[in-house]
């Protein structure tokens, strides 16, 4: 394997060889965490997974996520929850302590970009590293609380394991590099479910094409099958023991609604693949592919590719399929949204660097100092974000808000009512990031079912006091006569908020 590099523009001297590895290190902590704490929670998914976990804190159940106590959340396995919930109970209830877990996943995913790097680009070993943190989609994505950031730091745990075992110079070594693959697909299992695999799209037709079926069953080792079921599997027995309902869930709403049907409004349609990813990946990826467009970048690159295809099986192949199938199958189904693709950003990272790996040495002042006025300008914006921006869905702008209206008027839970029958919209349109910032459980109320009331004022019995805020098209009139009618006379409204009435049902029910 070829040795590691220093720096460009530095000597390779024993001693000053892991700079290259500190340098992306340092850029890492330095893009992640700056300004993580500044931006609140924005609905509905950063408050859906930090309501999630202060709720499974304060619940001490750590088997399933949940909204609130009377609302499980199983969209998604536990992984994220936990790290959240961890970050928290360390750090504090704070939005910093919540986005914790992203810039260390962040800073994780340049470390093994930085391995990849060694293996396909041994002269530039930092360079797909630089390349991922400095693109914009990555980096910002970063600050956005999600399940996607942690798919692809596992994501490229598993495919750096593939790589050193594919490409290797120590085929010894390979069953300990598949073992590190199983591992790395079974966090990710852990963190979306199946599409944590979506990468042996591209692993199993290079493998068979290269190696035939005995290299497949080198790649399916039992020792990292076992390996991948019990850290990706482990948690699914235990969930389905317990909810026996399970596994009718994942599938029909899970796999099949997300693949096939709109129901959850993702960019659906013939061309909702376009909107959705194609701004993405094109600005996502700035300032790097504009370095490709000029002659001599073209002609490198042709020179490049044909040296590629003339090796058939080499690694440009399999990072170009591990980017395009992938790629395929989220414009294929039916809910799209741009975070989907943020794990594609680990092979487009590779494979600009392996095209400007000749381009982006660094050596000039001219390159060092446009890197530095780009890396000040994200930070600039990610800052400018958090102190400025506060659109409709800012769970903190909500909670100051809510303060200022029960000044004087202790409660001990936020029940929003929401006219719809959907239990997807309650979901959607509850502001459940609320939970962090206000110490209270959120819980949401769907007003157009039939058990709506009984839903009401089991919540409220249970909550009591409790302040309701009710939709615009709900009438505060109906939900006051609903309350009477389960013997809950002690309420007062507050207000107008959000074009919504403002109830404070005060307890306890009249005997």
């Amino acid at each position: 394997m070829t040795d590691e590099t220093s720096l460009p523009g530095n000597t390779a001297r024993r001693g000053v060889t892991h700079r290259p590895l500190l340098a992306i290190l340092l850029l890492g902590l330095l893009l992640g965490f700056a300004f993580q704490g500044t931006r609140g929670l924005w609905s509905p998914d950063e408050g859906r997974y930090v309501g999630g976990a202060v709720q499974m804190l304060d619940s001490g159940n750590w088997l399933a996520p949940a909204y609130s106590a009377d609302r499980l959340n199983f969209s998604k396995p536990p992984l994220t929850y936990w790290a959240i919930a961890a970050s928290l109970k360390t750090f504090g209830r704070n939005t910093w302590a919540a986005r914790v877990p992203y810039a260390l996943a962040f800073v994780i995913t340049l470390l093994l970009l930085y391995g990849m790097g060694r293996e396909l680009v041994p002269e530039r070993p930092w360079l797909p590293a630089l390349i991922y943190a400095c693109a914009p989609f990555p980096f910002f994505t970063a600050n956005i609380v999600s399940t996607d950031v942690f798919l692809g730091m596992c994501e490229a745990l598993a495919m750096l394991g593939f790589l050193r075992a594919a490409f290797g110079a120590d085929p010894a070594q390979g069953r300990r590099w598949i073992l590190l693959m199983w591992l790395g697909f079974g966090l990710a299992f852990l963190t979306k479910g199946p599409p944590g695999l979506i990468p042996l799209l591209a692993i199993l037709p290079f493998v068979l094409r290269r190696d035939g079926w005995r290299g497949l069953g080198r790649l399916f080792a039992p020792a990292g099958v076992i390996l991948f079921l019990l850290v990706g599997g482990t948690w699914y027995v235990l969930a389905m023991q317990h909810y026996p309902w399970l596994l009718h869930y994942f599938l029909h709403r899970e796999v099949y609604d997300r693949m096939f049907t709109a129901v959850q409004r993702r960019h659906p349609g013939a061309f909702g693949w376009f909107v959705a990813y194609a701004p993405t990946l094109v600005l996502g990826s700035l300032p790097w592919w504009p370095m490709l467009l000029g002659r001599k970048a073209r002609t490198a690159l042709a020179a490049d590719w044909r040296e590629a295809r003339s090796r058939r099986h080499g690694p440009e192949l399999f990072l170009l399929l591990w980017l395009l199938l992938p790629l395929l199958v989220f414009c294929l189904v039916q809910s799209r949204l741009p975070l989907y693709v943020l794990p594609l950003f680990l092979p487009l990272s590779l494979l600009l660097a392996l095209a400007l790996q000749r381009r982006v040495v660094l050596d000039s002042t001219g390159q060092r100092l446009a890197l530095g006025l780009w890396i000040v300008a994200l930070l600039a914006i990610k800052a400018g974000a958090g102190w400025m921006a506060h659109p409709a869905a800012d769970n903190r702008l909500f909670a100051q808000q809510l303060a200022a209206f029960g000044q004087g008027n202790a409660y001990g839970s936020i029940v929003f009512v929401e006219n719809t029958a959907r239990d997807y919209d309650i979901e959607e349109q509850t502001p459940w990031g609320l939970h962090l910032y206000m110490g209270k459980p959120v819980y949401g109320v769907a007003w157009g079912k039939a058990q709506a009331t009984g839903t009401l004022c089991g919540v409220v019995r249970a909550n009591s006091p409790a302040l309701l805020a009710l939709d615009p098209a709900v009438q505060p009139e109906a939900v006051e006569s609903a309350l009477a009618g389960c013997g809950w006379h002690g309420s007062a409204r507050l207000g107008t908020w959000r074009r919504g009435t403002l109830i404070l049902v005060r307890g306890p029910a009249a005997s």
